[in-house]
């Protein structure tokens, strides 16, 4: 078997600790990223390769001799910067390319509940991408999570900044739609052991407790020493107060679409866990910094030499 493993996005979030595992387990490893000039936390050990998406002959090039390619590529949302389409196009060319290197093994990122007839983008172009990988010659490991939590997540720790700020927490409806939410390093786990198979895999990445958004809320707010009221606020109403508060914070704090797919809970599945991390004991060990800083999205997407940081 080759010995180059290929990570997109290790200097981001969810990439940096699959990258960091794969070297810990003396793997050779090699990224492709958007951000060459970001700091790279592991020196000499990973070198960096663009994307290339305008370029196949190119980012073919820079996959040749990778065995298991990691794919943590996407967009949370659409933007004038970037966009969902987007996203689905350099994908595909992304899976097209490692077939012409001849990758042996694709493990890759997706989300719960895709539907290729979703009117919710990011959960019609994460199915579009699923089908395209089984279509592929590619031997494929899907991965589904939920929300991701850990050191440099974003929901969790926004929940918990406005409810350090604010002496009320608004919910979307009555707060009742679900949650499983997967911390970052059982998500790496479930990911190498995946590259290590060959067979063709699908596989809910959800945590080992359950929330309404509301207990969700509560149980951050417990933890921290913030237990703040809750009020249940007409969808529309709630959105447009994230939006202003997105001005205050220059960030896009949340879409139409993400509020939709919550509320239709698309973030939880009928399934038995796959990890074994409980966010409540997460929130506990870091109850003190939990929620200190805001944490941007756009800031992460538009400044590509800012490293990754910790809540």
């Amino acid at each position: 078997m080759k010995s180059i493993r290929a990570v997109t996005g290790a200097f981001g979030y969810s990439g940096k600790y699959i990258a960091r595992t794969l070297l810990e387990q003396g793997q050779r490893v090699i990224t492709l990223t958007n951000s060459l000039h970001r700091e790279n936390p592991f020196g000499d050990q990973v070198q960096a390769y663009p994307f290339n998406f305008d370029d196949p002959d190119a980012l073919t090039k820079s996959l040749l001799g990778v065995s298991v390619l990691y794919n943590t590529y996407w967009v949370r949302f659409n933007h004038k910067n970037f966009s969902h389409a987007e996203a689905v196009q350099n994908t595909r060319t992304l899976f097209q390319c490692a077939a012409a290197a001849g990758v042996e093994r694709v493990v890759h990122i997706s989300i719960t509940n895709p539907d290729l007839d979703s009117p919710l983008a990011y959960f019609r172009g994460k199915a579009q991408l699923e089908e395209d990988l089984k279509q592929s010659s590619l031997s494929y490991a899907i991965l589904r999570p939920t929300v991701l939590f850990g050191k440099e997540d974003i929901l969790i720790n926004n929940i918990a900044w406005a409810l350090r700020r604010f002496p009320v927490f608004g919910v979307f409806g009555d707060g009742s739609y679900k949650l499983q939410p997967i911390h970052v390093e059982d998500l790496v786990e479930l990911a190498s052991d995946a590259g290590e198979s060959r067979e063709n895999q699908i596989i809910n990445a959800i945590g080992p407790e359950t929330f309404t958004y509301r207990e969700l809320v509560e149980a951050i707010g417990a933890r921290i020493g913030k237990r703040r009221p809750i009020v249940s606020l007409p969808p529309m109403v709630a959105y447009a107060a994230c939006a202003l508060m997105g001005t205050w914070v220059s960030d896009v704090i949340i879409t139409r679409e993400e509020i939709q797919g919550l509320m239709d809970n698309l973030l939880h599945v009928d399934r038995a866990p796959s990890s074994t991390t409980r966010l409540t004991k997460w929130i506990d060990a870091h109850a003190e910094t939990l929620g200190y800083r805001y944490t941007s999205e756009l800031a992460r997407r538009t400044d590509r030499r800012e490293a990754y940081g910790s809540n």
